[in-house]
């Protein structure tokens, strides 16, 4: 007789099912939500969560520019580039790219950060759509609502 088998179930990347989801960034805190965007991007979610497999979903984030910072980490959180040349650091507070062209970065930026390096980890990242006010051409994917202020009470600033 044969003894009961414990197996662990591996997903194949050809069974993963995708699903849209959408995300309302108004006055959502910067690092509460990319926790959040972070896990259904990778497929956390998922009782078939496996490490090496692509099982996320697809997350579109609206209104990214209405995102929020507690306490006055918007003044004092400074993101670093280097242009490759010899001195060549530069430094911009998160303030200021909030308020200039591209206000979606600060969310990016912070989903990029807790999603693994690698291929795999850009091949999440490419489930990502952030769009700075609350039009976006994914309509027809039916997405479902997120919501992240619901989760958590810490997960708003101003409730």
């Amino acid at each position: 007789m044969k003894a009961l088998m414990k197996t662990t179930k591996s997903a194949k990347p050809h069974e993963v099912e995708k699903k849209w989801h959408i995300v309302d960034a108004t006055d959502l805190v910067v690092g509460r939500a990319a926790v959040v965007i972070a896990n259904v991007l990778r497929g956390k979610h998922k009782t078939s969560f496996t490490p090496h497999v692509d099982c996320g979903d697809n997350v579109i984030v609206i209104n990214a520019d209405k995102i929020r910072f507690t306490s006055n980490k918007a003044q004092k959180k400074v993101y670093y580039k280097h242009t490759g040349y010899a001195g060549g650091i530069k430094s911009i507070t998160a303030a200021k790219v909030l308020e200039g062209r591209f206000p979606e970065r600060v969310l990016e930026k912070a989903v990029e950060r807790m999603i693994p390096r690698g291929p795999l980890g850009r091949e999440q990242m490419r489930s990502l759509r952030i769009f700075a006010g609350a039009e976006h051409p994914h309509a027809a994917q039916n997405p479902e609502p997120l919501d992240i202020a619901g989760m958590n009470r810490k997960n708003k600033v101003g409730q």
